[in-house]
């Protein structure tokens, strides 16, 4: 729950953390990054194993050990930030964030793409199914397929046009070239935090305890490629060329304050089973997180015009929470590792707010316009996509996620 941490007034004596828009002292997410040092001798007991577990080349031990010891570590650095007695220890393991290199901050075993944005659902659905947009299954279950773990990337990391088999309408058969349909998908990461035993499904209302944090998650999409090869087992080389995360990981705690009640069923929609509703989960289990997405073309980087916001939406948008997400996860049996990544799906809202191009250009037949005149139906060579989310509440510091970026590269 919310603690001294959570101050507003906390004051860091690293002064370009006060009043930062992303990364103040109320957040400390945690990463991997080169260089790296240990501080000695100003952490004991839990903080200190924390400490320990996150100091190798993956956060897979920490994020193992749970909330208990990302608390205490958490409570301590905070301490040690905000105390100007503690600078002389501290400065020699403080870095200037442009001088380091991010990378993944854990080995990622197993990626579950869910589908738990509904406006994103009923909007694609109602291009290809315009009687019947959801299918029946999606208001009972967070609906899920299992994406490619090796090709996550952290932001940064150019983004190669996939080649697929693409079958135009009016042709007799496929061929096989660059996809001609790539697009963007505005998504929210989850990290698994302590695994769970092959065979034990984790109760609803502990499944919180296995989120450590979260990020920001686009999962690049090959429209045409997709659309040819999902029937019937779902996505495939449309999906599994590669997926791009934000670095740091926002961990739960640093979210308390933005944690909110999830939205209410709309009437007549069902009540999920019970294996998959706890009251405590729909009272503060939803997330309330301001995300964008920006676009900057080649012909922008050429001129120096900044990126441009192509859309925004909110996490509240999501119908389903992260617990009921991880609790139908495991529901079945299937064991958990520490480090596993959850994609919650495209976010979109009602009534504007699309996380794709699929939807902002109604299937490719309405461009968008940017400011310099440029269309864009789908993603061209050199499109740069950045995601950026923030959260903020009254009374409480802002946080942000930091940067999701790719640019797009020919075949």
């Amino acid at each position: 729950m919310m603690d001294a941490t959570h101050d507003q007034n906390l004051k860091c004596w690293v002064a370009s953390a006060n009043g930062h828009d992303q990364f103040p002292i109320q957040n400390l997410p945690i990463g991997i990054f080169q260089p790296g040092v240990l501080a000695e001798g100003l952490l004991t007991g839990d903080a200190k194993v924390a400490a320990s577990a996150a100091s190798g080349d993956a956060l897979n031990p920490l994020l193992a050990l749970g909330g208990r010891f990302r608390l205490a570590l958490r409570r301590r650095i905070s301490e040690l930030l905000s105390d100007a007695d503690a600078e002389a220890h501290l400065r020699k393991v403080v870095h200037t964030a442009r001088d380091c290199v991010l990378h993944l901050p854990a080995d990622i075993g197993d990626y579950t793409d869910f589908y738990a944005g509904i406006h994103h659902a009923t909007a694609v659905g109602t291009l290809f199914r315009p009687d019947a947009p959801l299918l029946p299954n999606y208001k009972h279950l967070p609906v899920a397929y299992h994406g490619r773990a090796s090709s996550i990337r952290a932001s940064g990391v150019t983004v190669r046009r996939p080649r697929g088999q693409l079958k135009m309408p009016e042709a007799p058969g496929p061929v096989f070239e660059p996809t001609r349909r790539l697009d963007f998908e505005l998504e929210l990461g989850m990290w698994v935090g302590p695994g769970s035993e092959l065979g034990v499904p984790v109760p609803i209302g502990q499944a919180r305890e296995h989120i450590a944090g979260y990020c920001l998650l686009n999962d690049w999409s090959a429209r045409d490629v997709q659309t040819w090869e999902y029937q019937p087992l779902g996505p495939f080389l449309a999906k599994n060329f590669m997926t791009t995360i934000s670095p740091w990981i926002v961990t739960a705690e640093a979210l308390e304050p933005f944690r909110i009640q999830q939205p209410p069923r709309p009437s007549g929609d069902p009540r999920p089973l019970p294996h998959l509703w706890d009251e405590s989960d729909q009272a503060r289990g939803a997330v309330d997180l301001d995300l964008e997405v920006r676009l900057r073309t080649e012909t922008m980087r050429r001129s120096g015009r900044e990126p441009e916001r192509i859309t925004a939406a909110n996490s509240q948008s999501l119908y389903w929470t992260a617990a009921q997400m991880l609790a139908h996860h495991t529901s079945g049996g299937c064991d958990l590792r520490a480090g596993d990544l959850f994609g919650s799906g495209t976010i979109s809202n009602a009534g504007g707010g699309s996380g794709s191009l699929l939807e902002l250009s109604k299937g490719g037949t309405d461009p968008i316009v940017l400011s310099n005149g440029e269309r864009r139906t789908f993603l061209l060579d050199g499109d740069e996509i950045i995601i950026k989310a923030r959260a903020h509440r009254p009374g409480f510091a802002s946080i942000g996620f930091g940067e999701c970026r790719g640019i797009v590269a020919a075949s």
